[in-house]
């Protein structure tokens, strides 16, 4: 199978994960990215810019937007408006068998909702007169909303490339929530918290900004794998990266339950905890701190679980059987 790839040259984790994904199903010369993008071919940032990333042949994904007819499908890879300018573009030369499939990571609930948020909605309007998609690859389909048949979930993954490539000796934190305000159980959560434990000492704060986080890149990532026991409400969206990362890094988490599907999602009590009261949390807390090895069990098998159903590889296949 041959693919043509619009992607952003913004950032979105969700595109660049699955690129990562279809790279290492299909092979670099099987699929094509337009614009060229250099971060998926170069080792030019920091995590989590970097997920898209891939060591191999640099021209191998270089084709020729004139030989549309050597593709099997087309992927706009964003819900931004370079890749919907790009689409609109092409739409009209497609050729009639090709499939074309959109995937939508961003914050929003109703498809193509961040073009919307982005003063662009019309640019969505436009390729659904053009040419509309075959599937929808969704991140935010949320549990409470009807969506069209062709409408599929599709949360974050994880590109096990991305572990860091030395990591903790032993834990150093006991509870942690490094995360803005982005919505307001995250406020809730932080004013109810942030002097139990540890927290204040390790920065599990109110208004923290993202800007200014010390922790960052591969150094993030080691210091979340640092933690007995970390937070994760939502922000923005139901889905975040650290509901990935956490478990990736074989670390135990507690976690507001996504309001999205996720379908193969964790386990509460086997290989997550749940908790979406706020009021519950020192108690948990408390509790799992007091029985490690119930802790650990559960952290590994979160991590057995991400790598059995969770990876960019898992994605980029769930996606093919599709097409």
């Amino acid at each position: 199978m041959k693919l043509l790839f619009l992607g952003s040259q913004d950032v979105d984790y969700l595109q660049d994960v699955t690129f990562a994904g279809l790279r290492k199903v299909l092979g670099a010369g099987n699929i094509c990215v337009m614009p060229w993008n250099r971060k998926y071919f170069l080792p030019l940032k920091e995590y989590p810019r970097n997920m898209g990333y891939a060591p191999g042949n640099i021209t191998a994904s270089l084709h020729s937007r004139f030989f549309l007819k050597q593709f099997d499908a087309v992927i706009v890879g964003s819900a931004k408006p370079d890749c919907f300018r790009l689409y609109n573009a092409l739409a009209p030369s497609l050729p009639g068998g090709l499939r074309t499939i959109f995937l939508d990571g961003g914050d929003r609930e109703e498809v193509g909702g961040d073009l919307d948020r982005m003063h662009a909605w019309e640019l969505f309007t436009q390729a659904m007169n053009i040419r509309p998609f075959d599937l929808v690859m969704k991140r935010e389909m949320v549990l409470t909303r009807t969506y069209e048949k062709n409408v599929h979930p599709f949360p974050f993954a994880w590109n096990f490339d991305r572990l860091p490539r030395v990591m903790p000796a032993a834990k150093k934190y006991d509870v942690s929530f490094w995360a803005v305000e982005s919505d307001p159980i995250r406020t809730r959560v932080l004013e109810l918290i942030q002097d139990s434990f540890d927290c204040r000492a390790n920065g599990t704060v109110l208004k923290q900004i993202f800007k200014k986080y010390k922790r960052k890149g591969e150094f993030y990532l080691q210091e979340l794998a640092a933690c007995r026991i970390v937070l994760n409400f939502r922000g923005v969206g139901w889905d975040t990266l650290r509901y990935w990362e956490v478990p990736a890094l074989s670390t135990f988490m507690i976690s507001q339950t996504p309001g999205i599907d996720i379908p193969n999602n964790f386990e509460h009590g086997r290989s997550i905890v749940f908790c979406d009261e706020p009021a519950d949390l020192i108690e948990r807390c408390t509790y799992y701190l007091q029985h490690e090895a119930e802790r650990e069990a559960i952290a590994r098998k979160s991590a057995e679980h991400i790598r059995a159903f969770h990876t960019d590889v898992h994605r980029a296949k769930q996606l093919l059987l599709l097409v």
